[in-house]
């Protein structure tokens, strides 16, 4: 049986250093420990005797317990696990300091938002955005309305509604629990899809939306709305995250990392919080009785907030801590994170962490976000906050803690580099996930990244990305891996975001998508392809190979030829020179990613592996069929540093195809 190697809980909690003062030092980031029990055999299957090759099981791709929302019920703290199936639900005793209680959910393949009223904690799903009650007393789990496909935010009025903010129609929708009823508000800003928070009274529903900001007040009776969010700050993207006691509202605005502190009674001059110039998010808000507690990104710092002394630092647990909840317990202020529990003794200022793994919540199957083999026998896979180190020859794997996701990987020597979502940054790191850093910034109003390539030619990693919520216009970023110098350029394809990237002979290949983020319309009616000069920083030519397509979303540069792939299932081949379109043939019904091993283009749709024949007319055969694979937004699909084999999913595991 294949075996999982587990660095020990303890790391989490020696990361969490005592602060001694606000100023103290940050804290290491923790590894986190990985993945959970044994899996298939990692031995190969000998090729059978028509030649088809062997393919290796090598057990679950990536493995995690990622968390994103945490409710206080009954002196526990509940949370949720997301991005795995099925959803575990758990309540986190600070007496015991163990995850007890566990659930699973029957539908969704995360949660973002909890509430409670009284015992009865109500659990938002998405996809689909199911609405459940858990009695906390009793443990009965019942599912008790739908709210579309996505529950953003979830909130509890005094008098006892449940109200929910949705995407992708970016409404609200109130629930009854006495009658059973769900009411459909509507959408709270027309053309905005996002209500990302939400707080209630007996009279007011507040509703912060994206992916233009908006914070509207919507009357409970009349159903009259009142927007008001400033204008100065419209060029937010998110009223992102909310807290409502008595009076005092608060709410955060993404990426300007301000929080706006208002007097419900009146509303019309906020008071704007910014602690830290160089944080963007505000993650976590609650109103205590005497002073407002908030957490940034991406510092991880933790903050007091009065309004006479204004915001005072409590440090951070590490740097780029991301705080989900914050609940006052006596002296004590509980933050609950992506993957652990951390108490900060407000009198010391002293952090104590608890990893949720080591208290019970184990690591479940992930959908992997990108593959990369770094040496013949060691295999990375990323996901949710972190990064999967599988050890072929040891049958073992381990998990390197990445305050992020890394979206691509990409190895350079014996560097890999990373471009990691959110934020799109840059880090670097070892072939066996070790000595992982930041080396780069992109900026300029990018947070994720899509894909990279190393140009050899030039000593250049380049770095495809699209822009945050709301905005307009994708970048390549460029980095000099002698100097380290990183140079953006946005709007290089012009009202299009930067899906994929190669380059040969100091050019990049640059395919579009017409979707410039996430929360706006495509400007441009379909994919293009563009030839960027790297020295001279001039577009040679651009062509849109596949009408109709949104997206080109693979590029390689093989033999004498540019060969790419579009979300419409279409290969297609252009002459890298002048863009002139070769030849094309439809291989599938979706996108499809390329790369290449020992001479030979292959690809993935995640349906089957295929091998493309060179020439003008790209033709494909099959190499393995029915893989049914499981990830979480493009087809994974690397080769070993050697070409011998390939890397990708079947289901949520892990295969290797030897060829």
């Amino acid at each position: 049986m294949r075996t999982v190697r587990l660095m020990l809980a303890a790391a989490l909690v020696a990361a969490l250093v005592p602060a001694g003062t606000a100023s103290a030092s940050p804290a290491r980031p923790p590894s986190h420990p990985p993945s959970a029990a044994s899996s298939p055999s990692a031995a190969a299957r000998p090729a059978d005797s028509t030649g088809s090759p062997s393919v290796r099981d090598l057990g679950p791709a990536s493995e995690v317990t990622s968390t994103g929302v945490a409710e206080p019920v009954g002196g526990r703290l509940w949370t949720a696990t997301s991005g795995v199936s099925p959803v575990r639900v758990g309540a986190y005793d600070p007496a015991t300091h163990l995850v007890a209680d566990q659930v699973s959910l029957p539908t969704g393949d995360g949660v973002w938002a909890m509430t409670h009223i009284g015992t009865d904690l109500y659990i938002g799903t998405y996809t689909p955005g199911d609405l459940y009650r858990l009695d906390t007393t009793s443990g009965a789990l019942t599912k008790v309305a739908t709210f579309g496909s996505f529950i953003w935010a979830l909130t509890a009025s005094p008098d006892g509604r449940v109200f929910g903010g949705t995407y992708p129609d970016g409404s609200v929708r109130e629930y009854d629990p006495g009658s059973g009823v769900t009411t459909n508000l509507g959408t709270v800003v027309a053309g905005e899809q996002y209500v990302r928070s939400i707080a209630a009274s007996d009279t007011t529903v507040y509703a912060g939306v994206g992916s233009h900001a908006h914070l509207v007040a919507i009357d409970r009776a009349s159903g009259a709305r009142t927007e008001l969010l400033p204008e100065t700050y419209r060029d937010a993207t998110f009223a992102a995250t909310m807290a409502l006691s008595g009076d005092t509202l608060a709410v955060s605005l993404s990426p300007l990392g301000t929080m706006l502190v208002y007097d419900t009674a009146d509303p019309a001059h906020p008071t704007a919080v910014r602690p830290n110039p160089t944080d963007q998010y505000v993650t976590a808000i609650t109103v205590g009785d005497d002073a407002t507690y908030l957490a940034t990104r991406p510092s991880g710092t933790i903050y007091r907030y009065t309004a006479a002394g204004g915001a005072e630092s409590l440090g951070a647990p590490y740097d780029g801590a991301y705080t989900n909840r914050i609940v006052l317990d006596g002296g004590v202020l509980r933050a609950e994170l992506t993957s652990a529990v951390v108490d900060l003794d407000l009198a010391t200022r002293t952090f104590t962490g608890y990893d949720l793994v080591a208290a019970g919540l184990p690591p479940t199957p992930e959908l992997a976000m990108q593959v990369a083999a770094t040496t013949d026998g060691t295999v990375l896979v990323s996901g949710k906050v972190g990064v999967q180190v599988h050890d072929l020859a040891g049958g073992t794997s381990m998990r390197t803690f990445l305050t992020g996701e890394a979206k691509t990987m990409t190895q350079v020597g014996g560097t890999v580099y990373l471009g990691v979502y959110t934020l799109a940054r840059l880090y670097a790191m070892g072939p066996d996930g070790t000595g992982l850093r930041q080396v780069g910034d992109v900026g300029n109003e990018q947070t994720r990244p899509t894909d990279a390539h190393y140009d050899a030619d030039t000593g250049q990693l380049l770095l495809s990305t699209e822009a945050d919520y709301g905005k307009l216009n994708g970048a390549l970023a460029v980095y000099s891996v002698r100097t380290g110098r990183l140079v953006v350029h946005r709007g290089v394809v012009p009202d299009q975001s930067v899906r994929s990237v190669t380059s040969r002979g100091g050019v990049a290949y640059l395919g579009s998508e017409t979707r410039n983020s996430l929360g706006t319309d495509p400007i441009v009616p379909s994919a293009t392809v563009s030839a960027y000069d790297l020295r001279t920083g001039t577009v040679r030519w651009q062509v849109t190979p596949v009408d109709g397509a949104g997206q080109v979303s693979s590029l390689v540069s093989w033999g004498n030829r540019l060969y790419g792939s579009t979300d419409t299932g279409v290969l297609f081949t252009l002459d890298p020179s002048t863009g002139k379109l070769l030849g094309s043939a439809t291989v599938g019904t979706g996108q499809s990613v390329l790369t290449t091993a020992r001479g030979g283009l292959y690809g993935t749709d995640g349906h089957r592996v295929f091998r493309v024949r060179a020439g003008d007319s790209p033709a494909v055969t099959t190499v393995v069929d029915d893989l049914a694979a499981e990830y979480y937004s493009v087809p994974v699909l690397a080769a070993s540093p050697d070409g011998r084999s390939l890397y990708t999913l079947k289901g949520r595991n892990l295969v290797g195809i030897d060829l």
